[in-house]
Protein backbone atom coordinates (compact mmCIF):
# COMPACT_ATOMS: atom_id res chain seq x y z
CA UNK A 1 0.00 0.00 0.00
CA UNK A 2 2.63 2.13 0.53
CA UNK A 3 3.98 1.66 -2.72
CA UNK A 4 0.85 2.47 -4.17
CA UNK A 5 0.71 5.69 -2.34
CA UNK A 6 4.52 6.86 -3.30
CA UNK A 7 3.65 5.84 -6.95
CA UNK A 8 0.56 8.00 -7.37
CA UNK A 9 1.95 10.83 -5.67
CA UNK A 10 4.84 10.56 -7.53
CA UNK A 11 2.84 10.56 -10.42
CA UNK A 12 0.60 13.76 -9.43
CA UNK A 13 3.62 15.67 -8.61
CA UNK A 14 4.66 15.21 -12.50
CA UNK A 15 1.72 15.24 -13.96
CA UNK A 16 -1.69 16.61 -12.19
CA UNK A 17 -3.62 13.83 -13.09
CA UNK A 18 -5.71 13.56 -10.30
CA UNK A 19 -8.14 16.40 -11.62
CA UNK A 20 -8.54 14.34 -15.14
CA UNK A 21 -9.44 11.29 -13.30
CA UNK A 22 -11.71 12.64 -11.12
CA UNK A 23 -13.68 14.67 -13.67
CA UNK A 24 -13.40 11.30 -16.08
CA UNK A 25 -14.76 9.28 -12.64
CA UNK A 26 -17.68 11.43 -12.83
CA UNK A 27 -18.97 10.32 -16.05
CA UNK A 28 -22.11 8.75 -15.83
CA UNK A 29 -23.09 6.01 -18.95
CA UNK A 30 -26.61 5.15 -19.15
CA UNK A 31 -27.58 1.56 -17.81
CA UNK A 32 -29.66 0.03 -21.43
CA UNK A 33 -28.67 -2.54 -23.09
CA UNK A 34 -28.50 -1.15 -26.73
CA UNK A 35 -25.87 1.46 -25.40
CA UNK A 36 -23.21 -2.15 -24.81
CA UNK A 37 -23.43 -2.36 -28.79
CA UNK A 38 -20.55 0.42 -29.07
CA UNK A 39 -18.58 -1.73 -26.02
CA UNK A 40 -18.73 -4.73 -28.31
CA UNK A 41 -16.75 -2.82 -31.18
CA UNK A 42 -14.14 -1.56 -28.55
CA UNK A 43 -13.87 -5.11 -26.89
CA UNK A 44 -13.45 -6.64 -30.05
CA UNK A 45 -11.00 -3.87 -31.84
CA UNK A 46 -8.44 -5.10 -28.60
CA UNK A 47 -8.84 -8.95 -29.31
CA UNK A 48 -7.60 -7.47 -32.92
CA UNK A 49 -4.67 -5.83 -32.31
CA UNK A 50 -3.87 -8.92 -29.64
CA UNK A 51 -3.99 -11.67 -32.03
CA UNK A 52 -2.64 -9.42 -34.49
CA UNK A 53 0.54 -8.87 -32.98
CA UNK A 54 0.68 -12.89 -32.17
CA UNK A 55 0.41 -13.58 -35.87
CA UNK A 56 2.93 -10.65 -37.03
CA UNK A 57 5.57 -12.31 -35.48
CA UNK A 58 5.31 -15.37 -37.98
CA UNK A 59 3.59 -13.97 -41.18
CA UNK A 60 6.31 -13.10 -44.40
CA UNK A 61 4.69 -10.58 -46.20
CA UNK A 62 6.33 -11.52 -49.48
CA UNK A 63 4.97 -12.81 -52.70
CA UNK A 64 8.62 -14.65 -54.05
CA UNK A 65 7.48 -18.09 -55.40
CA UNK A 66 8.82 -20.79 -52.70
CA UNK A 67 8.42 -24.84 -52.75
CA UNK A 68 5.95 -25.71 -49.77
CA UNK A 69 7.58 -28.27 -47.51
CA UNK A 70 5.44 -27.83 -44.83
CA UNK A 71 3.87 -29.93 -41.93
CA UNK A 72 0.85 -30.42 -44.34
CA UNK A 73 1.12 -33.35 -46.40
CA UNK A 74 -1.53 -32.49 -49.13
CA UNK A 75 0.59 -28.93 -50.09
CA UNK A 76 4.38 -30.43 -50.13
CA UNK A 77 5.73 -29.84 -53.51
CA UNK A 78 3.37 -27.04 -54.50
CA UNK A 79 4.82 -23.51 -55.50
CA UNK A 80 3.23 -20.45 -53.33
CA UNK A 81 4.26 -17.57 -52.25
CA UNK A 82 6.17 -16.98 -49.25
CA UNK A 83 2.75 -15.33 -47.67
CA UNK A 84 1.03 -18.01 -48.33
CA UNK A 85 3.57 -20.84 -46.68
CA UNK A 86 3.97 -18.50 -43.67
CA UNK A 87 0.07 -18.35 -43.26
CA UNK A 88 0.59 -22.50 -43.67
CA UNK A 89 2.74 -22.95 -41.37
CA UNK A 90 1.46 -20.84 -38.78
CA UNK A 91 -1.65 -23.06 -38.94
CA UNK A 92 0.39 -26.52 -38.75
CA UNK A 93 3.15 -25.47 -37.08
CA UNK A 94 3.36 -22.81 -34.70
CA UNK A 95 1.83 -23.60 -31.24
CA UNK A 96 -1.51 -21.63 -30.85
CA UNK A 97 -1.13 -20.44 -34.36
CA UNK A 98 -4.42 -21.32 -35.96
CA UNK A 99 -6.06 -20.43 -32.88
CA UNK A 100 -4.57 -17.09 -33.13
CA UNK A 101 -5.41 -16.44 -36.86
CA UNK A 102 -9.51 -17.98 -36.11
CA UNK A 103 -9.35 -15.52 -32.93
CA UNK A 104 -8.18 -12.40 -35.47
CA UNK A 105 -10.74 -13.45 -37.69
CA UNK A 106 -13.94 -13.80 -35.86
CA UNK A 107 -12.61 -10.58 -33.59
CA UNK A 108 -12.56 -8.73 -36.91
CA UNK A 109 -16.17 -10.11 -38.35
CA UNK A 110 -17.69 -9.14 -34.71
CA UNK A 111 -15.97 -5.46 -34.96
CA UNK A 112 -17.04 -4.21 -38.38
CA UNK A 113 -21.22 -6.61 -37.36
CA UNK A 114 -21.18 -4.32 -33.60
CA UNK A 115 -20.11 -1.06 -35.40
CA UNK A 116 -23.02 -1.34 -37.77
CA UNK A 117 -25.35 -2.74 -35.31
CA UNK A 118 -24.54 0.15 -32.90
CA UNK A 119 -24.80 3.15 -36.18
CA UNK A 120 -28.99 1.42 -36.42
CA UNK A 121 -28.98 2.11 -32.97
CA UNK A 122 -27.71 5.47 -33.15
CA UNK A 123 -29.99 6.01 -36.35
CA UNK A 124 -33.31 4.72 -35.19
CA UNK A 125 -32.83 6.79 -32.11
CA UNK A 126 -32.38 10.01 -33.35
CA UNK A 127 -28.90 9.90 -31.22
CA UNK A 128 -26.97 11.62 -34.57
CA UNK A 129 -28.98 14.88 -33.79
CA UNK A 130 -27.27 17.93 -33.02
CA UNK A 131 -24.92 18.37 -30.99
CA UNK A 132 -23.69 14.45 -32.45
CA UNK A 133 -23.64 15.24 -35.77
CA UNK A 134 -19.71 15.05 -36.19
CA UNK A 135 -19.79 12.07 -33.95
CA UNK A 136 -22.12 10.33 -36.46
CA UNK A 137 -19.38 10.85 -39.25
CA UNK A 138 -16.81 9.59 -37.20
CA UNK A 139 -18.36 6.54 -36.39
CA UNK A 140 -19.08 6.33 -40.14
CA UNK A 141 -15.12 6.35 -41.03
CA UNK A 142 -14.69 4.12 -38.27
CA UNK A 143 -17.16 1.88 -40.00
CA UNK A 144 -15.35 2.54 -43.69
CA UNK A 145 -12.08 1.45 -41.53
CA UNK A 146 -13.51 -1.17 -40.45
CA UNK A 147 -13.81 -3.05 -43.69
CA UNK A 148 -10.87 -1.66 -45.50
CA UNK A 149 -8.69 -3.38 -42.63
CA UNK A 150 -10.81 -6.48 -43.00
CA UNK A 151 -10.49 -6.37 -46.86
CA UNK A 152 -6.55 -6.02 -46.47
CA UNK A 153 -6.12 -8.60 -44.01
CA UNK A 154 -8.14 -11.24 -45.76
CA UNK A 155 -6.22 -10.87 -48.95
CA UNK A 156 -2.83 -11.21 -47.04
CA UNK A 157 -2.63 -15.37 -47.56
CA UNK A 158 -2.51 -15.05 -50.92
CA UNK A 159 -4.65 -17.56 -51.25
CA UNK A 160 -7.51 -18.44 -54.12
CA UNK A 161 -10.11 -17.23 -52.30
CA UNK A 162 -8.58 -13.80 -51.83
CA UNK A 163 -6.60 -13.40 -55.00
CA UNK A 164 -10.34 -13.62 -56.60
CA UNK A 165 -11.47 -10.69 -54.21
CA UNK A 166 -8.32 -8.13 -55.58
CA UNK A 167 -9.01 -9.75 -58.80
CA UNK A 168 -12.49 -8.06 -58.58
CA UNK A 169 -10.81 -4.79 -56.94
CA UNK A 170 -8.81 -5.02 -60.15
CA UNK A 171 -11.22 -5.10 -62.52
CA UNK A 172 -13.18 -1.93 -60.95
CA UNK A 173 -10.48 -0.14 -61.09
CA UNK A 174 -9.46 -1.10 -65.00
CA UNK A 175 -13.11 -0.21 -65.31
CA UNK A 176 -12.67 3.29 -64.85
CA UNK A 177 -11.99 5.17 -68.02
CA UNK A 178 -9.00 7.41 -69.03
CA UNK A 179 -7.11 6.46 -65.74
CA UNK A 180 -8.00 3.20 -64.87
CA UNK A 181 -5.18 1.04 -65.97
CA UNK A 182 -2.37 3.53 -64.29
CA UNK A 183 -4.55 2.92 -61.19
CA UNK A 184 -3.74 -0.61 -61.13
CA UNK A 185 -0.67 -0.62 -62.18
CA UNK A 186 0.39 1.71 -58.96
CA UNK A 187 -1.61 -0.42 -57.02
CA UNK A 188 -0.63 -4.05 -58.08
CA UNK A 189 3.48 -2.44 -59.06
CA UNK A 190 2.72 -3.99 -62.68
CA UNK A 191 0.34 -6.49 -64.67
CA UNK A 192 -2.10 -8.00 -62.15
CA UNK A 193 -1.44 -9.86 -59.60
CA UNK A 194 2.14 -8.12 -59.75
CA UNK A 195 4.50 -8.65 -56.70
CA UNK A 196 4.23 -6.20 -54.85
CA UNK A 197 0.17 -6.15 -53.32
CA UNK A 198 0.29 -8.51 -50.26
CA UNK A 199 3.48 -5.97 -48.76
CA UNK A 200 1.49 -3.07 -49.67
CA UNK A 201 -1.47 -4.56 -48.01
CA UNK A 202 0.06 -5.62 -45.23
CA UNK A 203 1.74 -1.95 -43.98
CA UNK A 204 -2.06 -0.80 -44.38
CA UNK A 205 -3.47 -3.73 -42.33
CA UNK A 206 -0.72 -3.12 -39.75
CA UNK A 207 0.08 0.56 -39.99
CA UNK A 208 -1.99 2.79 -41.48
CA UNK A 209 -5.38 1.48 -41.18
CA UNK A 210 -4.89 0.52 -37.16
CA UNK A 211 -3.69 4.13 -36.90
CA UNK A 212 -6.45 5.61 -38.19
CA UNK A 213 -9.07 3.59 -36.32
CA UNK A 214 -7.25 4.51 -32.75
CA UNK A 215 -7.62 7.87 -33.63
CA UNK A 216 -11.25 8.13 -35.10
CA UNK A 217 -11.92 6.00 -31.36
CA UNK A 218 -10.00 8.08 -29.79
CA UNK A 219 -11.96 11.36 -31.46
CA UNK A 220 -15.48 9.17 -30.90
CA UNK A 221 -14.67 8.99 -27.22
CA UNK A 222 -13.68 12.70 -26.71
CA UNK A 223 -16.58 13.92 -28.44
CA UNK A 224 -18.64 11.29 -26.47
CA UNK A 225 -17.22 12.85 -23.27
CA UNK A 226 -17.48 16.24 -24.13
CA UNK A 227 -21.27 15.49 -25.62
CA UNK A 228 -22.54 13.01 -22.69
CA UNK A 229 -24.69 10.12 -23.22
CA UNK A 230 -28.14 10.22 -24.87
CA UNK A 231 -30.85 8.45 -22.90
CA UNK A 232 -34.25 7.01 -23.41
CA UNK A 233 -37.32 9.18 -21.72
CA UNK A 234 -38.29 8.24 -18.21
CA UNK A 235 -38.70 9.54 -14.95
CA UNK A 236 -36.29 12.18 -13.76
CA UNK A 237 -34.56 11.69 -17.19
CA UNK A 238 -34.20 15.36 -18.82
CA UNK A 239 -32.47 17.12 -21.36
CA UNK A 240 -30.00 18.16 -19.11
CA UNK A 241 -28.62 15.08 -17.10
CA UNK A 242 -27.76 11.55 -17.48
CA UNK A 243 -29.13 9.13 -15.68
CA UNK A 244 -27.47 5.82 -14.81
CA UNK A 245 -24.03 4.64 -13.12
CA UNK A 246 -20.70 6.57 -12.63
CA UNK A 247 -17.23 4.99 -14.71
CA UNK A 248 -15.50 4.90 -11.36
CA UNK A 249 -15.64 2.19 -9.91
CA UNK A 250 -19.53 0.87 -10.77
CA UNK A 251 -19.06 1.28 -14.52
CA UNK A 252 -15.53 0.26 -14.81
CA UNK A 253 -16.20 -3.00 -12.90
CA UNK A 254 -19.00 -3.55 -15.53
CA UNK A 255 -17.50 -2.48 -18.76
CA UNK A 256 -14.03 -5.00 -17.30
CA UNK A 257 -16.35 -8.25 -17.19
CA UNK A 258 -18.13 -7.45 -20.13
CA UNK A 259 -14.63 -7.74 -22.03
CA UNK A 260 -13.37 -10.93 -20.76
CA UNK A 261 -17.56 -11.84 -21.60
CA UNK A 262 -16.75 -10.49 -25.15
CA UNK A 263 -12.96 -11.94 -25.35
CA UNK A 264 -14.61 -15.49 -24.07
CA UNK A 265 -17.72 -15.59 -26.60
CA UNK A 266 -14.65 -15.02 -29.48
CA UNK A 267 -12.25 -17.62 -28.10
CA UNK A 268 -15.28 -20.12 -28.00
CA UNK A 269 -16.21 -19.31 -31.52
CA UNK A 270 -12.90 -19.37 -33.03
CA UNK A 271 -12.51 -22.77 -31.03
CA UNK A 272 -14.99 -24.69 -32.53
CA UNK A 273 -15.97 -23.03 -35.75
CA UNK A 274 -12.92 -23.46 -38.70
CA UNK A 275 -13.17 -20.04 -41.04
CA UNK A 276 -11.34 -19.08 -43.94
CA UNK A 277 -9.42 -22.70 -44.37
CA UNK A 278 -6.54 -21.36 -47.18
CA UNK A 279 -5.71 -25.21 -47.46
CA UNK A 280 -8.10 -26.33 -48.80
CA UNK A 281 -8.23 -23.69 -51.15
CA UNK A 282 -4.15 -23.74 -52.58
CA UNK A 283 -2.62 -20.92 -53.66
CA UNK A 284 -4.09 -18.22 -56.02
CA UNK A 285 -4.47 -19.36 -59.73
CA UNK A 286 -7.16 -18.19 -62.02
CA UNK A 287 -7.70 -20.98 -63.93
CA UNK A 288 -9.72 -23.01 -60.96
CA UNK A 289 -12.21 -20.13 -60.25
CA UNK A 290 -15.44 -21.76 -59.93
CA UNK A 291 -19.36 -20.90 -58.17
CA UNK A 292 -19.42 -20.79 -54.56
CA UNK A 293 -16.40 -18.00 -53.40
CA UNK A 294 -17.91 -16.23 -51.21
CA UNK A 295 -16.26 -12.62 -49.58
CA UNK A 296 -16.58 -12.40 -46.11
CA UNK A 297 -20.05 -10.76 -45.16
CA UNK A 298 -18.92 -7.42 -44.76
CA UNK A 299 -17.99 -6.89 -48.31
CA UNK A 300 -21.15 -8.40 -49.80
CA UNK A 301 -22.78 -5.77 -50.76
CA UNK A 302 -20.56 -4.37 -53.07
CA UNK A 303 -19.98 -7.69 -54.88
CA UNK A 304 -23.89 -8.21 -54.86
CA UNK A 305 -24.50 -4.27 -56.87
CA UNK A 306 -21.75 -5.71 -59.03
CA UNK A 307 -23.83 -8.83 -59.98
CA UNK A 308 -26.91 -7.28 -60.21
CA UNK A 309 -25.95 -4.60 -63.28
CA UNK A 310 -26.78 -5.95 -66.60
CA UNK A 311 -23.93 -7.27 -68.56
CA UNK A 312 -22.77 -5.94 -72.01
CA UNK A 313 -23.09 -2.20 -71.29
CA UNK A 314 -20.37 -0.31 -72.74
CA UNK A 315 -20.25 2.73 -74.49
CA UNK A 316 -16.95 4.02 -76.32
CA UNK A 317 -16.62 7.59 -76.52
CA UNK A 318 -13.14 9.78 -78.05
CA UNK A 319 -11.59 5.86 -78.33
CA UNK A 320 -12.00 5.16 -74.59
CA UNK A 321 -14.58 2.54 -73.53
CA UNK A 322 -16.94 3.05 -70.65
CA UNK A 323 -17.98 0.05 -68.85
CA UNK A 324 -21.32 0.89 -67.23
CA UNK A 325 -21.95 -2.06 -65.30
CA UNK A 326 -18.68 -1.38 -63.38
CA UNK A 327 -19.45 2.52 -63.32
CA UNK A 328 -23.00 2.51 -62.30
CA UNK A 329 -22.05 0.19 -59.24
CA UNK A 330 -19.44 2.03 -57.94
CA UNK A 331 -21.85 5.19 -58.46
CA UNK A 332 -24.52 3.79 -56.75
CA UNK A 333 -22.57 2.35 -53.76
CA UNK A 334 -20.72 5.78 -53.28
CA UNK A 335 -24.44 7.58 -53.22
CA UNK A 336 -25.63 5.56 -51.02
CA UNK A 337 -22.68 5.50 -48.51
CA UNK A 338 -22.56 9.66 -48.82
CA UNK A 339 -26.02 9.87 -47.91
CA UNK A 340 -25.40 7.50 -45.09
CA UNK A 341 -22.85 9.75 -44.09
CA UNK A 342 -24.96 13.22 -43.90
CA UNK A 343 -28.00 11.81 -43.29
CA UNK A 344 -27.86 14.24 -39.60
CA UNK A 345 -27.24 17.18 -41.60
CA UNK A 346 -29.80 16.38 -44.21
CA UNK A 347 -32.79 15.80 -41.98
CA UNK A 348 -31.78 19.03 -39.73
CA UNK A 349 -31.78 20.60 -43.25
CA UNK A 350 -35.28 19.09 -44.09
CA UNK A 351 -37.05 19.57 -40.79
CA UNK A 352 -35.15 22.85 -39.83
CA UNK A 353 -34.63 21.69 -36.38
CA UNK A 354 -31.54 23.26 -34.73
CA UNK A 355 -32.24 22.44 -30.98
CA UNK A 356 -30.11 20.08 -28.73
CA UNK A 357 -31.31 16.45 -28.37
CA UNK A 358 -30.41 14.08 -25.36
CA UNK A 359 -33.70 12.27 -25.23
CA UNK A 360 -33.28 9.41 -27.66
CA UNK A 361 -36.70 9.09 -29.79
CA UNK A 362 -38.40 5.53 -29.50
CA UNK A 363 -38.18 4.54 -33.27
CA UNK A 364 -41.93 4.10 -33.18
CA UNK A 365 -42.34 8.30 -32.49
CA UNK A 366 -40.29 8.95 -35.38
CA UNK A 367 -41.97 7.43 -38.23
CA UNK A 368 -40.54 8.78 -41.35
CA UNK A 369 -37.07 8.39 -39.87
CA UNK A 370 -37.62 4.75 -39.15
CA UNK A 371 -38.97 4.26 -42.19
CA UNK A 372 -36.02 5.67 -44.35
CA UNK A 373 -33.98 3.27 -42.10
CA UNK A 374 -36.05 0.22 -42.91
CA UNK A 375 -35.60 1.37 -46.83
CA UNK A 376 -31.82 1.80 -46.35
CA UNK A 377 -31.72 -1.58 -44.68
CA UNK A 378 -33.66 -3.23 -47.23
CA UNK A 379 -31.68 -1.78 -49.72
CA UNK A 380 -28.61 -2.77 -48.21
CA UNK A 381 -29.62 -6.43 -47.73
CA UNK A 382 -30.72 -7.09 -51.38
CA UNK A 383 -27.19 -6.17 -52.39
CA UNK A 384 -26.06 -8.44 -49.77
CA UNK A 385 -28.26 -11.23 -50.73
CA UNK A 386 -27.22 -10.72 -54.66
CA UNK A 387 -23.79 -11.24 -53.16
CA UNK A 388 -24.90 -15.22 -52.78
CA UNK A 389 -27.19 -15.43 -55.78
CA UNK A 390 -24.62 -18.21 -57.65
CA UNK A 391 -25.37 -20.29 -54.26
CA UNK A 392 -29.40 -19.49 -54.10
CA UNK A 393 -29.79 -21.11 -57.49
CA UNK A 394 -27.77 -24.15 -56.63
CA UNK A 395 -28.78 -24.85 -53.66
CA UNK A 396 -32.78 -24.25 -54.07
CA UNK A 397 -32.20 -25.46 -57.31
CA UNK A 398 -33.41 -22.41 -59.41
CA UNK A 399 -32.58 -20.59 -62.68
CA UNK A 400 -29.47 -18.00 -61.79
CA UNK A 401 -31.37 -15.68 -64.41
CA UNK A 402 -34.70 -15.97 -62.64
CA UNK A 403 -32.99 -15.43 -58.93
CA UNK A 404 -30.95 -12.16 -60.66
CA UNK A 405 -34.06 -10.61 -62.21
CA UNK A 406 -35.78 -11.07 -58.52
CA UNK A 407 -33.28 -9.53 -56.91
CA UNK A 408 -32.94 -6.50 -59.16
CA UNK A 409 -36.91 -5.78 -58.91
CA UNK A 410 -36.56 -5.74 -55.01
CA UNK A 411 -33.72 -3.51 -55.48
CA UNK A 412 -36.13 -1.13 -56.67
CA UNK A 413 -39.31 -2.10 -55.24
CA UNK A 414 -37.74 -3.97 -51.73
CA UNK A 415 -37.51 -0.71 -50.03
CA UNK A 416 -40.41 1.13 -51.31
CA UNK A 417 -42.53 -1.50 -49.58
CA UNK A 418 -40.11 -1.74 -46.48
CA UNK A 419 -40.71 2.42 -46.24
CA UNK A 420 -44.54 2.34 -46.45
CA UNK A 421 -44.84 -0.84 -44.31
CA UNK A 422 -42.83 0.35 -41.74
CA UNK A 423 -44.52 3.92 -41.81
CA UNK A 424 -48.01 2.42 -40.83
CA UNK A 425 -46.91 -0.04 -38.54
CA UNK A 426 -44.81 3.16 -36.44
CA UNK A 427 -48.44 4.93 -36.41
CA UNK A 428 -50.32 2.36 -35.69
CA UNK A 429 -47.88 1.63 -32.69
CA UNK A 430 -48.38 5.17 -31.86
CA UNK A 431 -51.91 4.66 -32.01
CA UNK A 432 -51.51 1.84 -29.79
CA UNK A 433 -49.62 3.33 -27.12
CA UNK A 434 -51.85 6.91 -26.93
CA UNK A 435 -54.76 4.27 -26.41
CA UNK A 436 -52.87 2.29 -23.56
CA UNK A 437 -51.59 5.69 -21.77
CA UNK A 438 -55.21 6.91 -21.65
CA UNK A 439 -57.26 3.90 -20.65
CA UNK A 440 -54.47 1.37 -19.59
CA UNK A 441 -54.40 -2.87 -20.71
CA UNK A 442 -57.36 -5.15 -21.11
CA UNK A 443 -57.54 -6.67 -17.80
CA UNK A 444 -59.96 -9.93 -19.21
CA UNK A 445 -62.03 -8.77 -16.27
CA UNK A 446 -65.86 -8.29 -17.43
CA UNK A 447 -67.76 -6.16 -14.73
CA UNK A 448 -71.86 -5.24 -14.93
CA UNK A 449 -72.56 -2.09 -13.95
CA UNK A 450 -75.96 -1.02 -11.89
CA UNK A 451 -77.77 -0.01 -14.95
CA UNK A 452 -76.95 -3.54 -16.70
CA UNK A 453 -74.45 -2.78 -18.82
CA UNK A 454 -71.25 -4.95 -18.97
CA UNK A 455 -68.11 -3.17 -19.28
CA UNK A 456 -64.32 -4.64 -19.43
CA UNK A 457 -62.13 -2.88 -16.19
CA UNK A 458 -58.99 -1.65 -17.86
CA UNK A 459 -55.65 -2.13 -15.99
CA UNK A 460 -53.72 1.59 -15.42
CA UNK A 461 -50.30 1.87 -16.45
CA UNK A 462 -47.67 2.52 -13.60
CA UNK A 463 -45.96 6.14 -13.59
CA UNK A 464 -43.36 4.96 -14.92
CA UNK A 465 -44.46 3.25 -17.72
CA UNK A 466 -46.68 5.80 -19.02
CA UNK A 467 -44.13 8.67 -18.41
CA UNK A 468 -42.40 5.66 -21.31
CA UNK A 469 -44.87 6.44 -23.54
CA UNK A 470 -46.30 10.01 -23.77
CA UNK A 471 -42.30 12.17 -23.00
CA UNK A 472 -41.48 12.51 -26.30
CA UNK A 473 -40.77 15.48 -28.34
CA UNK A 474 -43.21 17.39 -30.19
CA UNK A 475 -42.30 18.41 -33.79
CA UNK A 476 -44.01 21.11 -36.36
CA UNK A 477 -43.00 21.00 -40.03
CA UNK A 478 -41.21 23.76 -41.58
CA UNK A 479 -42.51 26.74 -41.94
CA UNK A 480 -42.16 28.73 -45.64
CA UNK A 481 -41.43 32.28 -45.33
CA UNK A 482 -40.49 34.81 -47.68
CA UNK A 483 -37.11 36.02 -47.60
CA UNK A 484 -36.35 39.93 -47.47
CA UNK A 485 -37.27 40.61 -50.67
CA UNK A 486 -40.36 39.09 -50.22
CA UNK A 487 -39.68 36.30 -52.48
CA UNK A 488 -40.23 32.41 -51.47
CA UNK A 489 -37.03 30.80 -53.24
CA UNK A 490 -37.36 27.10 -55.14
CA UNK A 491 -34.87 26.08 -52.02
CA UNK A 492 -37.33 26.90 -49.63
CA UNK A 493 -40.01 25.52 -51.07
CA UNK A 494 -38.84 22.62 -51.57
CA UNK A 495 -37.46 22.33 -47.88
CA UNK A 496 -40.89 23.08 -46.42
CA UNK A 497 -42.63 20.53 -48.56
CA UNK A 498 -40.11 17.67 -47.40
CA UNK A 499 -40.60 18.99 -43.86
CA UNK A 500 -44.62 18.59 -44.44
CA UNK A 501 -43.97 15.12 -45.73
CA UNK A 502 -41.44 14.23 -43.20
CA UNK A 503 -43.83 15.01 -40.27
CA UNK A 504 -46.79 13.97 -42.41
CA UNK A 505 -49.64 11.86 -40.14
CA UNK A 506 -47.41 11.72 -37.26
CA UNK A 507 -49.99 11.01 -33.80
CA UNK A 508 -50.42 14.05 -31.76
CA UNK A 509 -48.45 13.19 -28.47
CA UNK A 510 -51.09 12.39 -25.35
CA UNK A 511 -51.32 15.10 -23.10
CA UNK A 512 -51.21 15.20 -19.10
CA UNK A 513 -54.98 16.95 -19.31
CA UNK A 514 -56.31 14.21 -21.77
CA UNK A 515 -54.70 11.58 -18.95
CA UNK A 516 -56.50 12.82 -16.00
CA UNK A 517 -59.84 13.03 -17.57
CA UNK A 518 -59.39 9.88 -18.82
CA UNK A 519 -59.02 8.79 -15.26
CA UNK A 520 -61.57 10.84 -14.13
CA UNK A 521 -64.13 9.03 -16.50
CA UNK A 522 -62.79 5.63 -15.09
Amino acid sequence: MRFVNWGANYIEDRTSLSGMVKELGRKIFPDHWSFMLGEVALYSFVVILLSGTFLTFFFQASMAPVIYEGAYPTMKGVEMSAAMASTLDISFEVRGGLLMRQVHHWAALLFVASIGLHMLRVFFTGAFRKPREINWVVGFLLFILAMAEGFTGYSLPDDLLSGNGLRIIDGMVKGVPVIGTWISYLLFGGEFPGEAIVGRLYMLHIMLLPALVIAAIGVHMILLIVNKHTQFAGPGRTQENVVGAPILPVFAAKAAGFFFIVFGVIMVIASTVTINPIWNYGPYDPSPVSAGTQPDWYIGFADGMLRLIPPHLETEIFGFTFTWYILIPIVVLGLFLVVVALYPFIEGWVTGDKREHHIADRPRNAPARTAIGAAGVTFYAVMWAAASSDLIATHFRLSIEWVTHTLQALLILGPIIAYLVTKRVCLGLQKKDREIALHGFESGRIVRLPGGEYIEVHEQLSDYDRWRLVSYEEYAPLMVRPNTNGKITVSTKLRGALSRWFFEDRIAPVTRAEIEASHHGH
